[in-house]
């Protein structure tokens, strides 16, 4: 193909519309998120699941029922409700908080805490940012990782008979 002006224009062209289509692709794909107001989430949660979401807090060890939930289902944010964990990934690493080797595929976003002074890995929500807890490089195979869950920023769904 010769260099022609016109030629050029029609390469331009075609490639501004692929990477539209494929910028459009990539947003259908990705999780829409949820913003609210600070007095919108003290609103929707308890005192205890906003100093954990929205203030990155822990909670004591030892102290969430879902520590001891053994039935098939799934792991939800309790913030907004996005499934993050399946149950098939839940371990008991004996920390006393609920602990899972792998996560649902983009359901979580990581970055850095100092708060230790040790960098740590935490780990938030994809959907509303809400503060879930960190990951460790000491948990069981295939992963090797440990995603130490707060249990209040978490909700459990079972699975039924009729669910897939």
């Amino acid at each position: 193909m010769p260099w022609t002006k016109r030629n050029f224009l029609k390469l331009v062209v075609g490639a501004t519309a692929f990477a539209v289509v494929g910028a459009g692709r990539a947003v259908a794909e990705t999780i829409s998120k949820i913003v609210l107001s600070d007095a919108e989430w003290r609103k929707k949660l308890t005192a205890e699941q906003y100093y954990i979401l929205r203030e990155e807090g822990t909670e004591r060890p030892f102290t969430s029922p879902l520590n001891d939930e053994k039935r098939a289902g799934t792991y939800h944010c309790a913030g907004c409700d996005l499934a993050l964990f399946s149950s098939e990934t839940k371990y008991d690493s004996g920390t006393g908080w609920p602990s899972f080797f792998d996560v649902i595929p983009e359901r979580v976003g990581t970055k850095t805490d100092y708060k230790l002074f040790l960098p740590r890995t935490e780990y938030h929500c994809a959907r509303c940012g809400g503060h879930q807890g960190h990951v460790f490089k000491d948990g069981p195979e295939p992963t090797g990782l440990r995603y130490c869950n707060n249990g209040l920023a978490l909700t459990f769904k079972p699975k039924t008979e009729t669910s897939s």
